[in-house]
């Protein structure tokens, strides 16, 4: 679901909460670490990535990645709100 009331801060706090919940503080500050120090340009690695594929091959392709790689926590997940 999309929220286009949603301010800058509000999303990186929940990408944050996101990180801390599920790698912990040391794993995230590690994630921080490695993504800062990247020249990684977001929209040229998804072109090179998914191409010219459809919705409709993207939405196939993640459903068979999940059947094949179903998510099983390893501690308790605390929902996201």
């Amino acid at each position: 679901m999309m929220n286009d009331n949603i301010t800058t801060a509000e999303i990186v706090e929940r990408g944050y909460s996101c990180l801390f919940k599920n790698l912990g503080t040391i794993e995230t500050e590690r994630f921080i670490a490695y993504i800062l120090s990247e020249r990684f340009d977001y929209t040229k690695w998804r072109r090179e990535y998914f191409g010219n594929a459809t919705v409709e091959e993207l939405v196939s392709s993640a459903v068979d990645y999940e059947k094949a790689h179903p998510f099983v926590p390893k501690k308790p997940q605390i929902p996201i709100e």
